[in-house]
């Protein structure tokens, strides 16, 4: 291997069998080893190929189930890769999921020293870190009860004292950032900066994707347990974003998909309870279907004699495309379809909430003085949102008919579908607001 690569991975692949059933006995677990209905294969890892070079920072990306925590455990050395090589140029000091490592029966301080030992520091180096690595973990108070009484922020604040304070070359690190307060988050951030003015390498898997375009030199994105993209961090985050965008899209799809699946289903069962009934049980269904039917009717009657009823919300991009996931800084058009039973003069008004229910903006056509007689033609008006500010979060709007007069309410729907927005800059807020440092 190369003198200045720390970390080669040649064509690595991990499986795992996955039971059908629960074995709860030895002679279950003989039986399936040999019975290959009984278990199912998970390609973890799948043909995995990359370099990291030393004193590099290494990000790694991807959903749950991708395999980034299989790929850091081979990495660890606590999995062995089903077939290809991993080579590694210098000490590792694995940090990868919480309370690994810890034994709960025991006191922090005697998981201090049961972890810095496996790490291979002798007792006379964990004695002279000592307090560095209780100071850094800010457990002083909590030092000697047992870590089944730690919460989990406590944990990862030891876990990962301990694992700075090895001075190992190489630190994998995963979701460290996942759990913790934020004081706890800023130190391990200003940790990572300490290390790489240091020259050692780090390869850090997380779900933030700022964190891993601003601090890593390169990242890789996997999916399925293969290598969807790897190079520049940035583009790499970007194309993680890109991903989780259209997984969201086919998310909703699907769950349309499935309720309505599911309504069928359940009128079909109906159906067939009925014709299973006795003549009383049909009797009492048909009644309540008449009580049903009327009260249908009463409605259809009370809209029918409504000016205009609201039918519908959809969401579009740029292009007219409907969908439900946009970035911040794209335009995005709400559409409002709606029936209408009068000639009279209409007016509208949209309104945007965040899934908290809190109001961020509402327009009307009395307002900004907008001529309504194209809407009426068309049976439905359209707000135009250029660039909106909106950052990373779940929003839905409320929309409105009214009369001539702000004061006749003709009709109103309290919540639309949802949408989402997802961020690609670093910040944080509610809104991205343009700016620049003077």
């Amino acid at each position: 291997m190369e003198n200045n690569i720390a970390i080669k991975v040649d064509h690595v692949s991990k499986t795992f069998r996955i039971p059908h059933e629960k074995i709860s006995s030895v002679r279950g677990a003989f039986v399936n080893m040999f019975d290959k209905s009984g278990y199912e294969e998970f390609n973890a890892l799948n043909d995995v190929s990359f370099e990291v070079k030393k004193g590099e920072f290494f990000g790694i990306l991807g959903r749950n189930g991708s395999g980034k925590s299989t790929l850091l455990k081979v990495l660890a050395g606590i999995y062995t890769a089903d077939k290809g090589k991993v080579h590694i140029d210098g000490l590792i000091s694995p940090f990868l999921e919480l309370g690994i490592g810890f034994n709960p029966e025991l006191s922090g301080r005697d998981n201090i020293y049961l972890n810095a030992t496996v790490l291979g520091l002798t007792e006379k180096q964990i004695d002279e870190k000592f307090d560095d690595i209780v100071a850094f973990s800010e457990l002083e108070r909590f030092i000697d009860q047992k870590v089944k009484n730690y919460s989990s922020g406590m944990q990862v604040r030891l876990a990962f004292s301990v694992a700075i304070h090895a001075n190992r070359e190489i630190l994998l690190m995963d979701e460290v950032l996942a759990v913790g307060d934020s004081n706890f988050q800023s130190k391990c951030l200003t940790e990572f900066n300490r290390y790489k003015e240091m020259g050692k390498t780090v390869i850090l898997v997380s779900h933030d994707v700022a964190t891993i375009q601003r601090y890593c030199d390169r990242a890789m994105l996997l999916r399925n347990g293969k290598i969807v993209k790897i190079g520049d961090a940035e583009e790499v985050g970007n194309e993680y974003i890109n991903q989780n965008m259209s997984d969201e899209e086919k998310r909703i799809l699907e769950e349309e998909k499935r309720k309505k699946s599911e309504e069928e289903k359940r009128v079909k069962e109906e159906e067939i309870r009925l014709q299973k009934a006795s003549e009383e049980e049909k009797k009492k269904v048909e009644e309540e279907r008449k009580k049903i039917e009327e009260e249908k009717k009463k409605q259809e009657e009370i809209e029918k004699n409504k000016p205009a009823k609201i039918t519908k919300v959809e969401f579009f991009d740029k292009d007219g495309v409907a969908k439900n996931v946009f970035e911040t800084g794209e335009d995005i058009s709400v559409r409002v379809y709606f029936k209408k039973n009068t000639d009279l003069q209409l007016n509208f008004g949209l309104a945007l909430f965040n899934e908290e229910n809190n109001y961020i903006s509402g327009i009307n056509t009395f307002s900004d003085r907008i001529e309504t007689e194209k809407y009426m033609k068309n049976n439905f008006f359209q707000i135009n949102y250029l660039r909106i500010p909106l950052r990373t979060g779940t929003y839905f709007v409320k929309a409105g008919i009214w009369g001539e007069t702000d004061r006749v309410n003709i009709d109103f729907i309290n919540k639309s579908e949802y949408f989402k927005i997802v961020s690609r800059d670093k910040n944080q807020g509610m809104v991205n607001i343009d700016y620049k440092w003077d």
